[in-house]
This record gives C-alpha cells, structure tokens and sequence, in this order.
C-alpha cells in the first residue's frame, strides 16, 4: 500500500506538504501541486476513507433502502440518486427489503452499524401507527429523506412524493373524456399511501361526473404482473360489463391486458386500459399504454437536494411532484352498445 510517505520521499518534500496537496490547501504552489499529484497518481496512491472519516467525522457514505432494484420505477429513482451523490463525492450503499418489516428494520441497523452520514428509504408500508425502527431514527436525529409519502409511523421526515391523486384524476377524466362511463379499477396494497391516493383520484374523478363508485368494479390487484393476471381473470368471471379498466400501476395494467388478450379481448377496440407510472415496457407494450409519467428520475435528484439540507441542519419541506398524462393506443372511445 503507497504511503503519504512514499509519495514525500520521491517528490523531496515533507509529508506535511503531501497531505496539503491532496487535500487542495490554498497555501501550496500550483507547480507543486502538479508534480505532487502526477506522482501519487503514478505510484497508485489510494486515499485511506477511514482515516478521513475519523478526522472529519464524517464518512461521505448515504445509505438507501429499497423495496426491490427489479421495480421499475425504483431503478430510476436510484439511478438519479446515485449520479448526484458521485457528482458530490458520496458513495450509496444500497440494500432491499423486499417489503418485509423485520428486514427492513436489519437493513437500517446494518447501516447505522457502518455510519452512514445520511439514509434515504422507501418504507415498508403497515397500518400500524407506530415502528420502533422509525422511533429509533428520529430518536437518534439521523438525517434521513423518506422516497414516497408519509404516514403516521414515519411522520416527521422529510420526504419526497409524486402528486398521485392529481395524477390518478387526470387519467380517470381521460377515460371519462372519452365517454367511458363504467370504469373498473385495479386497486393497490391497502397500506400502501400510493395506491390510497391513486384510488382517491379515480374517486374524485367520478364524483366530478355525478357517478358513485360502484364497489363491484374494484378489484384487489396488489402491483406485479401476476396480481394484474388475477384481478382481470376475476373481473372477468364476474362480468363486470365495463368499457375501461384504470390499474393501480403499469405492472398491474400490463398483466391484465395478457389476460384480456387471451381471452380475445381487443385495447382498445372492445376494453380501454390504463396504468400508472410509465415505467419502459409501457411504452414498447403490444398497446402502448395510456399511463401517469411519475418523474422518477426528477424525485430522485429532489431527494438528494433534500438530503444536502436535511446534513446541512435544514428541515425542508415536503417535495411534490406532478406526474403527466401520457395518452397512447391503449385507450379509444367506448364500444357502441349492443342493441337489445
């Protein structure tokens, strides 16, 4: 391993000098700087991070807790968070929950245990009140930015959110629009804020146009595209009679268009669907997918900014951001009706 000390004993200056060189001091030449920094380069000289750390006590580490690196949108949250922290010399250390609570809760201790300057985490969601892992973290005023909305047990974070029920409303008054007047919905986890504010929307929509939701046109579809599969074969077989189906998320969406399809069911000729999130297979779907733009990559450069304020001493507000309708052939007017 090259040594501060190597690199002083071939450029002929102190080791003193070597540390100011590396560390930019205003207080040396900037011939020095050259030769000194050309010289540690070619001996492969490799800062020891620990050793800064315990000086500036402060580790240049964020760590980030993720559902799944497989969701979609979760990719693009990441990768903009990941190509701002390099850009400001911070590395992410990254682990999954796979949405249970007990490894949530391990991901977070482990990355306490490696003294992460600052965490960002998309929560588990529960219908508790109260989670002691939260508990613990403003117990312990870690800097910490919440990716999604906020509920009672990780209240007091900041956070950063997409303004679902605006989005969800828009793309329900697109279907409305267009003269579809039965819409069933494909609805999300039930503790899940997302998929409460997505729901909202569509209700609210409805309620604009003097129609009450009709309870046996929603459907449990949970976020995969097998959930979507089963939430269409059981729309389906309960002859629901409707002329657009909203889901939950475009995963959703596409699992149930599989199933529509298969049973001969023509997007948007004979059913209009929609999804929510335009995450890429949407777009490059056999129907291209009238969906809701989350701006993912955008929430995740805000989380980042709001992480500088939060390490900063700050308390920011939370960030909202719209999503925009994006209408493609997934959608049409509906099928006239059938004569009796």
């Amino acid at each position: 391993m090259i040594r501060l000390k190597d690199i002083a004993e071939r450029a002929g200056v102190s080791v003193m000098t070597v540390s100011k060189v590396l560390r930019d001091a205003p207080d040396i030449s900037p011939a020095t700087k050259a030769r000194v920094r050309s010289l540690a380069q070619q001996m492969g000289y490799v800062p020891n991070s620990m050793a800064q750390s315990l000086r500036t006590r402060t580790t240049k580490l964020l760590g980030l807790v993720v559902p799944a690196m497989t969701d979609p949108t979760i990719a693009r949250v990441v990768m903009a968070l990941e190509e701002r922290a390099c850009e400001l010399g911070y590395d992410l250390l990254l682990s999954q929950t796979l949405h249970q609570a007990e490894r949530e809760e391990a991901c977070i201790r482990r990355l306490l245990a490696r003294r992460i300057d600052g965490l960002f985490v998309t929560p588990v969601w529960r219908l508790e009140a109260k989670a002691p892992i939260y508990d613990e973290l403003r117990q312990r005023n870690i800097p910490t930015v919440v990716l999604g909305h906020l509920r009672p047990f990780c209240q007091g974070f900041v956070n950063v959110e997409t303004d679902d029920v605006q989005a969800s409303t828009n793309l329900t008054r697109h279907l409305l629009g267009l003269g579809h007047r039965r819409i069933a919905y494909l609805a999300g986890p039930a503790a899940a804020p997302a998929a409460q504010e997505r729901f909202e929307g569509y209700r609210r929509a409805l309620q604009e146009s003097g129609i009450t939701v009709d309870d046996r046109l929603v459907f449990s579809a949970g976020t995969t595209i097998e959930e979507g599969e089963k939430a269409a074969r059981q729309m389906i077989n309960e002859s629901a009679h409707a002329t657009a189906v909203q889901a939950v998320n475009d995963l959703v969406a596409i699992g149930a268009a599989n199933v529509f399809a298969s049973q001969g069911i023509s997007i948007p000729t004979a059913l209009s669907l929609v999804g929510f999130g335009n995450v890429m297979t949407s777009q490059f779907f056999r129907v291209p997918l009238t969906t809701a733009g989350q701006p993912k990559f955008r929430l995740g450069a805000a989380a980042m900014e709001s992480m500088l304020r939060v390490l900063r001493g700050e308390h920011p507000e939370t960030t909202r951001l719209s999503a925009e309708l994006i209408v493609r052939q997934s959608t049409a007017a509906p099928p006239p009706a059938k004569s009796p």
